[in-house]
C-alpha cells in the first residue's frame, strides 16, 4: 500500500455512506492506458480516506525495473503471468482503490477475482483522448509499433466488451479530474447504497 489521506467525512456524507457499503472491498479502476486510472485513483483515494495503489508500480517494485524492461527481456506473457500474481495479492489487502493495468482484466480469473474483492469501474476513453495522452510518453511496450493510433483502436476493439464487465462505466475526457472523480463517487453511493446521488449521462452501471 502507497498513499493515504485522512480527509474529513461526517457520518451521513455519500464519502461515508461508501465506505460502510464497501467494506473490506477494494474499488478498482479498469481500462485502456492513458484512460486516467492512476490521476484518477489518486484523486478517488483522496477523496474517500482510502490508500491508493497502483499495480504497476508494484510490479516494477517487485522486478526492481521498468514494465518496459520486464517486457524487453522477458516478453509480454511472463508480464502478463506476474500481474495476476500481483493484483491478486493486493485485492487482498483492501479496502484501497486500486489501478489496474490496460491489460490485466483481460485475464479470467483476474475479472472473477476483482468481482469478489471489489466494486470495479472501467474508464471509458476513446482513441483520440488516449493518443493526445500518450503519444509523447517512452514508457508503453505495446505502443511501440509503426502506427500506434491503429494499435490502439485495435486494442480498444479487442478489450471494450471485455472492460464492460466492469460495475461502473465513467466516461473519461478532456474535463477537470474533480469532475470525473464526482461521477466515480456519485456511481458508487447509486450501486452500493442504493439511492440516487446526482450523475450525469457519462456514469452508469453495467452489471
Amino acid at each position: 500500500m502507497s498513499e493515504t489521506t485522512s480527509p474529513v467525512i461526517t457520518s451521513t456524507s455519500p464519502e461515508a455512506e461508501i465506505l460502510a457499503a464497501l467494506g473490506p472491498r477494494l474499488i478498482v479502476l479498469v481500462g485502456m492506458m492513458g484512460a486516467g486510472k492512476s490521476t484518477i485513483g489518486r484523486r478517488l483515494a483522496a477523496r474517500l480516506g482510502l490508500p491508493f495503489v497502483d499495480a504497476d508500480a508494484e510490479i516494477e517494485t517487485a522486478h526492481a525495473m521498468s514494465i518496459p524492461e520486464i517486457f524487453e527481456r522477458f516478453g509480454e506473457a511472463y508480464f502478463r503471468d506476474g500481474e495476476v500474481r500481483v493484483i491478486a495479492r493486493l485485492l487482498e489487502s483492501g479496502p484501497a482503490v486500486l489501478a489496474t493495468g490496460g491489460g490485466s482484466f483481460m485475464r479470467e480469473e483476474t475479472r472473477r477475482r476483482v468481482h469478489d474483492k471489489a466494486v470495479s469501474i472501467w474508464l471509458k476513453a476513446d482513441v483520440d483522448i488516449i493518443m493526445r495522452r500518450v503519444k509523447r510518453r517512452a514508457d508503453r511496450p505495446l505502443l511501440q509499433t509503426a502506427d500506434p493510433a491503429a494499435t490502439v483502436g485495435r486494442l480498444i476493439a479487442e478489450r471494450e466488451p471485455i472492460y464492460q464487465d466492469a460495475d461502473i462505466t465513467v466516461a473519461s475526457r478532456d474535463v477537470p479530474h474533480d469532475k470525473i472523480v464526482e461521477e466515480c463517487v456519485a456511481a458508487l453511493h447509486g450501486r452500493l447504497c442504493g439511492r440516487a446521488h446526482p450523475t450525469t449521462d457519462s456514469v452508469s452501471a453495467t452489471r
